[in-house]
């Protein structure tokens, strides 16, 4: 299984004329969702029947392709997205009314810095080959970890290629380290050629996953988004109490092994209502939404995968998280 290229420019998403945006159907909340495990989630919300007891009438819009969903949120083609806050960053900037109103997980560990076991600092990455994707997670990943070890890009030597192609290449010995995420972590790790000398649990908040709806449709069928809201946070205690069969049915929508799939879990950390209530707090909170905001922003506009300057509070709508919980 190939987990989808997150923090991939959505610029192609954001190219289309606002003239074009289409008005979602109406009988349904369509949900658009790619391969991520806090986002396979929603088939446990779905057959576990938490949609119906809250409400909610949903349908998931399965891409295989990340950023085709991207795009379908941007069009109208779906009420709301399965995507990551710098995704979320380039259509706001370009004026596209986007409201995130969920945050579904945490990476804490599925993406990871993996060195050979005899590196043992990061001073010892100086002038090393490190193989990753250039502008996808794990080159954010990698820049974080520089940053917090008085390191640069310009330290080490990236090698651009896909995950599949970074982790080969590192347990052939031709890289000297390289930045993956599940399943490529795990098998590097259980195969004793490598370690993780940093992972995203070190950087809490940095990335998260988020349910993000079109203003329009949130407005016209907040009802089904609250539902939702709700749903979510029974499946987020089912996970917790009955991890084998959430993997069971995550397994089966992608094509893997539950045993397998089980893999990626502890690695994500799926947000509940507390969770959820922290991450839409104020930017003082260096790991909230509003926290990370500036950050992921700077790394954006760096690497050019986006232009102008974006208002972050505009892009969150925590309104519907504080009504489930009862809060003002």
């Amino acid at each position: 299984m190939r987990f989808f290229k997150r923090f991939l420019p959505a610029l192609a998403a954001v190219s289309i004329s606002c003239g074009m945006l289409a008005t979602p159907a109406a009988a349904q909340v369509k949900i658009g969702l790619s391969d991520w495990p806090g986002w396979v989630a929603w088939y446990v919300a779905e057959q576990k029947g938490f949609f119906k007891k809250h409400g909610a009438d949903v349908k998931l819009v399965w891409f295989a392709n990340y950023t085709d969903s991207i795009s379908a949120l941007s069009a109208g083609q779906v009420d709301a997205n399965s995507q990551t806050w710098s995704d979320t960053m380039a259509p706001l900037s370009k004026g596209i009314a986007l409201k995130t109103i969920l945050v579904n997980d945490n990476s804490a560990g599925n993406d990871a810095l993996l060195v050979s076991p005899k590196i043992k600092s990061f001073a010892e990455l100086k002038g090393k080959k490190i193989a990753l994707e250039e502008f996808s997670v794990s080159h954010f990943l990698l820049t974080m970890a520089l940053a917090k070890n008085g390191m640069s890009l310009k330290d080490v030597q990236v090698q651009n290629m896909s995950a599949g192609d970074a982790a080969a290449a590192f347990m052939a010995g031709r890289v000297d380290a390289a930045v993956v995420w599940n399943p490529w972590v795990n098998k590097i790790q259980s195969s004793g050629k490598g370690k993780a000398l940093f992972t995203s649990k070190d950087v809490p908040g940095l990335i998260p996953d988020l349910l993000v709806a079109q203003d329009k449709a949130l407005k016209a069928k907040r009802k089904d988004f609250v539902g939702m809201i709700k749903a979510w946070y029974e499946t987020e205690q089912f996970i917790k109490a009955n991890p084998d069969e959430a993997a069971k049915i995550m397994a089966k929508v992608v094509g893997m092994e539950a045993k397998e799939y089980k893999i990626f879990l502890p690695g994500t950390r799926f947000f509940d209502q507390k969770a959820n209530l922290q991450a839409f707090g104020p930017a003082t909170d260096a790991t909230s939404l509003l926290g990370v905001a500036p950050t992921i922003a700077k790394f954006l506009v760096d690497n050019k995968l986006m232009e102008g300057k974006v208002d972050y509070a505009k892009g969150l709508d925590a309104s519907l998280v504080k009504e489930v919980a009862g809060v003002k």
